[in-house]
């Protein structure tokens, strides 16, 4: 039995391609979208088993769009492909019901295992970077304010870690040095309880920072 696929990406040349790349399986690509409300109708119309969905689109975006065809679709599992490896989008794709976080680089066995999971309601695989975040954010209580007394500058500095930026991107937006940028990290990191940028983010996200 094959499995019916909307494929939601702003370019034509990726949608092109995505269906190339699943020529000859048993995933059928039923609907495309060039842009989240597009990727919300046709979901809608065709109640695929699986949405492929990109992030930065215009219009409104894959988040938005994960949001509503989860509320309004909730059978129907949505895989976000993305060429960013951004923890924030990982985090909010894992708060909003997406079933998988896979990257553009990724390979056709790895593609078509992450659909076949999903359409399948199956754990994403153990490398899966969604995994890895989905198990942080449960593992992690949601803290008060009281609970955590970061200063302004380390909440600004949380903010942009989970934005994605390095720590020089960092300390240009906020003029500071990065060896002070480096500190904040390191204090925030103890302050909240977490080990890497990744759950920091996470963080972030339950907090409704960004």
């Amino acid at each position: 039995m094959s499995i019916s696929v909307l494929v939601a990406d702003d370019h034509e040349v990726v949608r092109s391609g995505l269906a190339s790349l699943l020529d000859g399986s048993d995933i059928k690509i039923v609907a495309e979208a060039g842009n989240g409300n597009e990727a919300v109708d046709k979901a809608v119309k065709h109640k695929p088993d699986v949405v492929l969905l990109d992030i930065r689109m215009p219009g409104s975006d894959g988040l938005d769009a994960l949001e509503q065809i989860h509320r309004k679709l909730p059978e129907t599992r949505v895989v976000v492909l993305s060429t960013y490896d951004n923890p924030t989008y990982i985090a909010r794709a894992v708060a909003l019901g997406a079933s998988d976080y896979v990257l553009k680089g990724a390979s056709r066995k790895e593609l078509i295992s992450a659909i076949h999971s999903a359409a399948a309601g199956d754990a994403p695989a153990r490398s899966s970077e969604l995994r890895r975040v989905a198990g942080a954010m449960e593992k992690r209580p949601h803290a008060s304010d009281e609970d955590v007394p970061l200063t302004t500058r380390e909440t600004q500095v949380l903010r942009h870690i989970a934005l994605g930026l390095s720590n020089k991107e960092i300390a240009k937006s906020l003029e500071i040095s990065i060896e002070t940028v480096k500190e904040h990290v390191q204090n925030i990191l103890r302050k909240i309880g977490v080990t890497d940028r990744t759950q920091a983010a996470v963080w972030a996200v339950r907090k409704d920072m960004v």
